[in-house]
């Protein structure tokens, strides 16, 4: 007879865990496996946008923002918002907490901005500036400003007094 555990046990290392924690455990659900998380958020920053001509041109970015969060007042939204927008925001968030180290945006681009490659790379960069910001549990709940960047189609930086 062989000392080396079966090929269904746990080794020997994890056999006190394995028979402690046996019983605790058991086959998930459907509705566990496959149903809405406790809590989720999806951000998505899509479909750049150019507008204008010669100097006045500029690229809006789409925010898609699910979730059910209850800091967020809509479960679905999506608004535009372009990158100066973005360099409001952060700076916001920067005055308005000490205690969140807020993210770096993609560097400001001032030649060939408007090349796909340079919209791409600028895109993934706000994307997860907002993913890193948006599920930051102290920003959601401290911040006046965070949720209707993100989900507030008719949003002004007039109505912020910063």
């Amino acid at each position: 007879m062989s000392s080396s555990p079966s090929a269904n046990s746990p080794s020997p290392r994890f056999q006190a865990f394995h028979s402690m924690a046996g019983s605790l455990t058991r086959e998930q659900t459907i509705e566990e496996r496959y149903g809405i998380p406790e809590n989720f958020l999806e951000i998505e920053v899509k479909n750049p946008l150019t507008h204008g001509f010669g100097r006045k041109m500029y690229t809006d970015y789409e925010i898609v923002c699910r979730t059910n969060i209850p800091a967020f007042k809509l479960q679905h939204s999506s608004v535009r918002r372009r990158y100066s927008d973005f360099e409001w925001f952060r700076d916001v968030l920067e005055r308005e907490t000490t205690r969140v180290t807020i993210p770096p945006l993609p560097g400001k681009v001032f030649t060939n901005r408007f090349t796909d490659e340079v919209i791409e790379h600028r895109r993934d960069g706000l994307e997860r500036f907002l993913q890193i910001v948006a599920g930051h549990p102290l920003l959601q709940t401290g911040s006046k400003v965070l949720a209707a960047f993100i989900q507030d189609p008719a949003f002004s930086r007039d109505a912020y007094n910063y």
